[in-house]
């Protein structure tokens, strides 16, 4: 994005670059976007026509990963980095569903983004929703803002959620840092959930995906099995642990879906100590 000498969020929307949320948005059959995010979500679909296939294949897994740690787990906070555009339902629509005092901390960098959460991701009377305008990049911008301080109690364990962002974090950034810095204060028994974009499967019409995004400004940084188990190490994965996203605990009536048309990893893993 584009900042304004004012820094304001209303000031910051850039409508002339593709936006990866609001292509997301556009591809999974959002209203939220831009003709220049069309463009690019068109020419994305040419190049791999299974990206909306995958596209929701990584929404349904943080609605399976949400549900399970509010209801099998027993979590009752979550803090969800990089919200992207309310498609419901949403982490909290999920959450409090199972638990209504839920209570879930929005983190996002786009005003757009912030703009429409405000508006549209409303808490049940229970529990809570707030939001942070924060980059992943400055993880200690989210841990010392108000919402974070205000509505996540640390004495309790909390649901990190890190769905479909990671791969816009290159190596330079230090993903694996980011990650333990968001970990690090959350107790014991917490949970992290986190999807992983890899070209393992289909490394030809993934490739050219990655760099139209690349041509938009958005480069990626797409990982193996291999590295992307690394980033749950001294974790306890849950099972089946890290594996495509399709098949992590797939809903009795999920519809087959070939390989080849997954280009994530996705786990959810307890933080021990």
């Amino acid at each position: 994005m584009v900042a304004s000498q004012d820094g304001s969020p209303q000031n910051r929307i850039n409508t002339g670059t593709a936006h990866s949320a609001r292509v997301y948005d556009y591809i999974l059959g959002g209203k939220d976007n831009y003709p220049v995010d069309q463009e690019a979500g068109d020419a994305m679909c040419r190049s791999w026509p299974a990206l909306p296939v995958h596209m929701r294949a990584n929404r349904k897994f943080m609605h399976r990963a949400a549900r399970h740690l509010a209801r099998e787990q027993g979590i009752r906070q979550f803090l969800d980095i990089g919200t992207g555009l309310p498609t419901p339902p949403n982490v909290h629509d999920v959450v409090q569903g199972v638990r209504p005092d839920s209570r879930v901390v929005y983190v996002d960098n786009d005003p757009i983004v912030l703009a429409h959460a405000r508006a549209l991701l409303t808490s049940a009377p229970e529990g809570r929703t707030a939001y942070v305008d924060a980059d992943m990049r400055d993880p200690d911008a989210i841990i010392s803002s108000p919402e974070f301080k205000e509505l996540l109690d640390l004495r309790q364990p909390v649901g990190l959620m890190v769905i479909g962002i990671l791969h816009f974090i290159l190596d330079g950034d230090d993903g694996h840092g980011l990650v333990r810095r968001l970990l690090d204060p959350l107790p014991a028994g917490s949970f992290l959930a986190m999807t992983i974009g890899t070209d393992d499967f289909a490394p030809e019409e993934v490739g050219r995906v990655a760099r139209e995004y690349a041509a938009r400004g958005m480069p990626m940084r797409l990982r193996t099995h291999a590295e992307a188990l690394t980033f749950f190490d001294g974790l306890e994965l849950v099972e089946p642990g890290l594996t495509q996203v399709h098949r992590w605990r797939p809903d009795a009536d999920q519809e087959p879906v070939d390989d080849r048309d997954i280009a994530m990893y996705g786990a959810v893993a307890r933080k021990t100590a």
